[in-house]
């Protein structure tokens, strides 16, 4: 039988007990530790604003997108909950209470509602019979929003994928990196810009560095990326479905 030198015996010994100090807590040089990058896209390692540069390009290269949230914009909040691709987009916008459905399928633009929305003008409601009327054929049909109308210009950028993310992905100061994170069972990487007053972006790690979860500056809104490249249906509404007044919508 071969004897273990007892120099040999006391050195394995010291390891073990550093080791499970190091399981209790106490971090030391030498036992190996669970890596937070192991097994990612590797964008966890890179400076903040290479995070971002990687994370605005996947997004681009993206055909399709859910965004879904609230956004803050001249002193209006807005629930969104928009699916988005390259020519179009629809879903729901709630805003002071009113709900209303966008679609867009190239340049043409419509809005769905209820007879409450088209009969809500300036803050009050509108009791005369002709514009109750005029409301309740509005009721559940597609209104096709005219582009000089000013509402084309209003509501059409949120059908709008590029333009929506180019203005919404931009973090505004000095950029830097606040540790790992997880949005819904996915892991991240999460930036800041002037450690949080800028904004926030957490990065997947996982497959391709998409941003999905977005705190705007200043209590401007907070935002879901999500379906990153996943398809969905987007046509034009039936002429049984859709009302077209012209030039104009009418007055709400």
């Amino acid at each position: 039988m071969t004897a273990t030198p007892q120099g040999r015996t006391g050195r394995s010994a010291l390891a073990s007990a550093l080791c499970a100090l190091a399981v209790t807590g106490t971090v030391l040089t030498g036992c190996s530790a669970e890596d937070p990058d192991a097994g990612t896209n590797g964008v966890g390692k890179l400076s903040a604003q290479k995070i971002q540069s990687r994370t605005r390009k996947a997004a681009e290269s993206a055909d399709t997108v859910r965004l879904s949230g609230n956004v803050v914009t001249n002193g209006r909040t807005y629930e969104l909950d928009m699916r988005l691709k390259g020519d179009g987009g629809t879903g729901s916008v709630t805003s002071k209470g009113e709900s209303f459905r966008l679609l867009r399928v190239g340049e043409h633009l419509f809005l769905k509602a209820d007879a409450a929305f088209w009969n809500h003008q300036d803050g009050k409601d509108d009791d005369s019979g002709s514009d109750t009327a005029a409301a309740d054929k509005l009721d559940g049909m597609y209104v096709k929003v005219p582009t000089g109308d000013p509402a084309y210009k209003r509501f059409s950028g949120f059908t709008d994928k590029d333009v929506l993310l180019d203005g919404l992905l931009t973090l505004h100061g000095d950029l830097a990196t606040d540790g790992h994170h997880e949005q819904q069972g996915t892991r991240t990487i999460r930036i800041t810009a002037d450690e949080g007053e800028g904004g926030s972006l957490d990065v997947c790690l996982e497959g391709e560095p998409y941003p999905l979860l977005l705190v705007r500056a200043g209590g401007a809104g907070t935002l879901r990326l999500t379906d990153w490249g996943k398809d969905f249906a987007l046509k034009e509404p039936s002429e049984k479905e859709t009302v077209d007044y012209g030039q104009q919508l009418p007055a709400s």
